[in-house]
């Protein structure tokens, strides 16, 4: 996580969210729907979802080519892709929350989910995993919570 291009990232797409960062938004999820979280990294997804009493789709398939049937898309997607990931969502056309870094709001790839696009921004910067440990103070740049067609109460909520 050393830099904000996507060479950069490409070399660090293996970081997993703590189970707290997701916890920090549950109230945000609605409870009757099925989430696809499908970037798989090291699988704990399912589990800190499961945890919180969400259904949850989480296997390790390849994202371009698997589409299950779901009802929002939830995860922290590799950053070295997120252009072509962004892509296919707007073909997809869901609802969907995605930790991105804090720069993707000025990219031309977020554009196009302007009109339905919200932000959750955490009040601490998120520490992610790597290799189960939690990289404390080494994330070196804020991410958002970007939200698309949540129908959140309002377009820009700071996380407690």
């Amino acid at each position: 996580m050393a830099g904000f291009g996507t060479k950069t990232f490409l070399k660090y797409d293996d970081y997993t969210t703590p189970f707290e960062t997701w916890k920090s938004i549950k109230q945000y999820i609605p409870n009757n729907k099925i989430i696809w979280s499908p970037f798989y990294c090291d699988g704990k997804q399912k589990e800190h979802f499961e945890k919180m009493d969400f259904e949850i789709i989480h296997k390790k398939k390849d994202f371009f080519k698997y589409t299950p049937e779901y009802d929002i898309l939830i995860d922290n997607p590799p950053f070295g892709k997120k252009r072509e990931i962004l892509e296919k969502l707007k073909l997809l056309d869901k609802p969907f929350i995605l930790i991105m870094p804090q720069n993707t709001i000025n990219t031309s790839y977020i554009k196009p989910f302007d009109k339905d696009m919200q932000i959750l921004i955490p009040r601490r910067r998120i520490q992610f995993i790597k290799d189960g440990i939690t990289k404390t103070n080494k994330c070196n740049f804020d991410c958002f919570f970007y939200c698309y067609k949540m129908k959140l109460p309002r377009d820009i909520i700071w996380l407690e």
